[in-house]
């Protein structure tokens, strides 16, 4: 990799996290991974954490190695997950492992929540109904119902990439594009929901500074700097949650499009400029999510390939051990469209014995039991297609807008399978690509940042020149099945 301008993206995700070096060249960018590493829940006695100082170990590790390779870098820019956080006492040292958003300290909070707000105030201030216990303000609560000690002296509340951000630059905000997710916030005021975390209980001066993607935190601290070898390089925050990240290079030109980011969760959705709040209360299943360019993400949020992550866990854990491409070919053997899931269900949420989940999932709606693994696989990845679908026209029917053209992005367009599954339950083309978006969004508004690039347009015009797209048509002669495989699946989500 040859020229000046190298952007180094730490994307940390829920299953694994890496170092990516993007390359700005003319009218092209070139990504290089250089570093990979594991990530996942840890479990002490009931509690499942994450193990931060391992993940920021190996993001100085990836930063040294980038120091032994390159001769400078022009930026650091970090992306993550949703929901969890880190806090900070007064010696802005972090009080404890940050907890692992499928914790069950979460359990009741939703309606322990509701007992103290109504759910027109939450909607109407956050932009967000108040449905999943893993949000951060239900984590939050969690902790105000159990007298928490570190909360009661948190001084500091930083997202995960935020922290990040603040152990590399030394600057404490929230970047925005996280902040609608926590349901702490109000999109519209662009404030931290007062009214709402006052009713909860839960003390409002530990949320910092909010900043947008593109911000330029300042300078690599030279305590960072010289154990890594890297020059006082600035650290600009990307989109930095990982699905905005990965919407910023999104292929689109046409403006009536849906996205779908496809990893361990899948966020559908398609951009909108103002947050989608209405007198009468929210669409079932939409959200707000904060988009890279200050505007909003209208998504479906769905359970993703997380349901195959913990069903491969398990037969491992048995003894039988099988790849993800190993995974596609088995699905591809099973019996089509004979029993779904809706993989909302609650049940499909928690670690856990996924194979046994999915089986009694389709027992008691009546479905034929999908009894080997490849009808097991098949039920899953056909609903998850399915789900897209119910999605999609959920979108539509909010907006009064007919969309025109699916982009697939992220490491679940591997899955052929799943990508030919979705064209058909769509009836639309799929465009699938990049795989590496989120690192590619990262890179782009890290060039946006720093006036390297003029917008997140232009970016995209690079991705477009820069990443083989590929194309799945509906198969037309399956059209008539998957339709009536679409009226069963809605009886049963």
């Amino acid at each position: 990799m040859s020229g000046a301008c190298r952007y180094v993206a730490l994307d940390l995700g829920a299953e694994s996290g890496r170092a990516v070096v993007g390359h700005l060249a003319g009218d092209r960018i070139e990504l290089e991974v250089i570093h990979r590493f594991a990530n996942g829940p840890v479990r002490v006695r009931d509690s499942l954490y994450w193990d931060i100082l391992y993940l920021w170990r190996e993001a100085k590790a990836a930063l040294q190695h980038c120091a032994a390779t390159f001769p400078a870098v022009s930026s650091i820019g970090v992306d993550a997950w949703a929901q969890d956080f880190g806090l900070l006492g007064a010696d802005e040292v972090l009080l404890g492992n940050p907890y692992h958003y499928r914790d069950r300290r979460t359990d009741g909070m939703v309606e322990e929540a509701l007992r103290h707000v109504t759910p027109e105030e939450v909607y109407h201030t956050t932009g967000n109904p108040l449905k999943f216990q893993i949000t951060t303000l239900c984590q939050l609560l969690s902790m105000v119902k159990a007298n928490s000690p570190a909360l009661r002296v948190a001084q500091t509340l930083l997202t995960i990439p935020d922290l990040f951000n603040f152990w590399l630059s030394g600057r404490k905000v929230c970047e925005a594009t996280h902040v609608i997710n926590t349901q702490c916030y109000n999109p519209v005021a662009r404030t931290w929901a007062s009214n709402v975390l006052g009713k909860l209980s839960i003390p409002q001066h530990i949320f910092p500074e909010v900043v947008l993607a593109g911000t330029v935190l300042g300078n690599l601290l030279p305590s960072v700097a010289q154990e890594t070898g890297l020059a006082e390089v600035p650290v600009v925050t990307p989109a930095c949650h990982d699905s905005a990240a990965a919407v910023v290079a999104v292929p689109a030109q046409a403006k009536d499009y849906l996205f779908i980011s496809c990893g361990t969760w899948t966020v559908l959705g398609t951009e909108i400029e103002e947050p989608y709040i209405r007198p009468e209360g929210p669409p079932e299943g939409l959200w707000n999510e904060g988009g890279a360019r200050d505007n909003i993400r209208f998504t479906c949020n769905i359970t993703g390939l997380w349901i195959v992550q913990e069903c491969r866990r398990q037969w491992a854990a048995e003894g039988e051990t099988h790849s993800y491409d190993e995974i596609t070919q088995m699905a591809a053997q099973g019996q089509p469209l004979a029993s779904f899931i809706d993989p909302n269900d609650p049940r499909f949420m928690a670690v856990g014995d996924m194979p046994a989940r999915v089986q009694a999932f389709c027992q008691e709606t009546g479905q034929p039991v999908p009894e080997s693994k490849p009808d097991i696989l098949r039920c899953i990845l056909e609903s998850l297609a399915l789900k897209y679908r119910q999605g999609k026209e959920a979108i539509e029917a909010a907006l009064g807008r007919q969309m025109i053209a699916v982009h697939m992005v992220g490491g679940g367009i591997q899955n052929s399978l799943l990508c030919q599954f979705t064209a058909n339950a769509m009836r639309l083309p799929v465009l699938a690509g990049p795989v590496e978006a989120t690192a590619l969004g990262n890179v782009i508004m890290q060039a946006v940042g720093l006036g390297h690039l003029a917008s997140v347009e232009e970016g995209r015009e690079l991705v477009r020149r820069s990443v083989p797209i590929q194309t799945y048509e509906p198969e037309l002669p399956r059209a008539e099945a998957w339709e009536e495989a679409y009226g069963r699946f809605l009886s049963i989500s």
